[in-house]
């Protein structure tokens, strides 16, 4: 469904090109956010961020509360402190498979104590996300110390692509930040996560999105929803009125809508240069989620242990949106939602559009864990590979207006200097090109392994 206008807010029309994918939200849109029981062992990876991986500083036989730092920010440059997710023994540091198919060492903990009902009242949940939140306590926070606050609890984006957020919020004279963006987009069909934060726990949003003004000196901060949650929108109209300098905006419903340099369009109708970043227009973007967790990280000292999952597709027995300790397995997930139908065919951490297929289970969720979709088999695409028809769809529906066919072939065929030039580091690997292919060429997974190599020749 769609509206025109919400609750008096006008819907903005939506940026150039991209597609309209089924949603398949229904499953779990209306599904409260329940909390896993803890799972006799969390896998904590130091590497679950963007960057260099956090030095271990836990070691065997340990033991260690939750929230307890067990990996140190890397100081080689970009990194996030991680965190004990549970109370335990920390075992022997392993090396484990992560939910985008690269590996990372990690800290197994051992619990100690029985886990909590997954049918009670959700302390964790309170804990992080609920409760009051003091105007006094916002008033006095300083900038310093809430940049600080967030790089010690581990915070990174939780929109997917997991840069550190006090790094980001950090600014410069000669590039301030004039609009917090915080987006509750969440375009990805099938994930619902986003949705019930802003609908169970709005006030912790909109206190954290004002921390994350404060430090970083932005003039306003604007809140962007897709016109299909309306619920969401009506509970942030409620938690935000009475602030001035505080906006929310009611965007199209399309994909990708979730990708800043489609938000960003959408929102202020100005665009975001190739290879620049909003930074460059004055604008800082950050997750919903993302600021949640600086407000419990501000205001009650919570380090970034926990996240919300959705658990989905018609694989899965009982879909739920799960408050999930960072490095529960995905099985153990999976487990807690009746596990998977006799039809169940792939695992994808994330949804179908920008997931990536899970092959080992034992991959731990991971702070960029927004969603794990099992599909059935009637909802994978059986249809076969072919040759490109030079049909042309790729280039109207790419939203940067990119010429995915031609990364994809220079990478295929080992011309890495081509995928350059038609820009290959600029692809948001959003999926439009492979959705609209009637070729059905993997040309998303194509310009990831370009990405690889050109990381691994940039290395050497």
């Amino acid at each position: 469904m769609n509206w025109r206008t919400i609750f008096g807010l006008n819907v903005l029309p939506d940026f150039a090109r991209g597609v309209h994918p089924p949603e398949h939200k229904s499953r779990t849109r209306d599904l409260p956010i329940e909390t896993l029981t803890e799972p006799e062992v969390v896998t904590i990876p130091l590497l679950q961020h963007a960057g260099a991986a956090a030095e271990c500083v836990a070691q065997p036989r340990q033991q260690v509360t939750a929230g307890e730092l067990v990996g140190r920010r890397s100081a080689s440059g970009i990194s996030a402190n991680v965190h004990a997710s549970i109370a335990g023994v920390v075992q022997a540091v392993t090396a484990v498979p992560l939910p985008n198919g690269r590996r990372s060492l990690a800290v197994p903990i051992r619990r100690l104590a029985p886990g909590e009902d997954s049918n009670a009242v959700a302390p964790v949940a309170d804990r992080l996300f609920g409760g009051v939140w003091a105007e006094s306590d916002i008033a006095v926070a300083r900038p310093l110390d809430i940049l600080h606050a967030v790089a010690d609890a581990g915070i990174v984006g939780m929109g997917g692509a997991a840069f550190p957020t006090d790094l980001k919020l950090r600014t410069t004279p000669e590039r301030p930040i004039e609009t917090l963006l915080v987006n509750g987009c969440e375009c990805e069909p099938f994930l619902t996560a986003d949705d019930r934060l802003m609908r169970e726990y709005p006030a912790a949003v909109v206190t954290g999105a004002r921390l994350a003004q404060k430090a970083c000196g932005a003039r306003q901060i604007v809140l962007a929803v897709e016109n299909n949650k309306p619920e969401a929108a009506a509970a942030l109209l409620a938690a935000s009125g009475q602030f001035a300098g505080f906006r929310i905006t009611v965007v199209s419903t399309k994909y990708p809508m979730g990708g800043e340099r489609q938000l960003i369009p959408a929102v202020f109708r100005r665009e975001v240069p190739t290879s620049g970043l909003p930074l460059d227009l004055g604008i800082a973007v950050i997750n919903v989620a993302t600021a949640a967790a600086i407000a419990g990280a501000v205001l009650r000292g919570q380090a970034m242990t926990h996240r919300i999952v959705t658990v989905t597709g018609g694989g899965v027995r009982s879909p739920k949106n799960l408050l999930v300790p960072i490095g529960t397995s995905f099985q153990t997930v999976i487990e807690g939602c009746g596990g998977v139908v006799t039809d169940a065919r792939r695992v994808l951490a994330g949804g179908p559009m920008m997931g990536f297929t899970v092959t080992d289970l034992t991959a731990p969720v991971t702070k960029g864990t927004g969603g794990i979709t099992v599909l059935s088999a009637a909802e994978i695409d059986s249809a076969e590979q072919t040759a490109c028809i030079r049909c042309g769809r790729c280039l109207d529906t790419c939203p940067l207006g990119l010429a995915p066919t031609r990364i994809a072939h220079a990478v295929k065929f080992g011309d890495l200097a081509l995928a350059q030039q038609n820009h290959l580091a600029a692809c948001c690997e959003c999926g439009c090109c492979a959705y609209e292919c009637p070729a059905r060429i993997p040309l998303v997974q194509y310009i990831r392994a370009g990405k690889v190599e050109l990381a691994q020749s940039a290395s050497e």
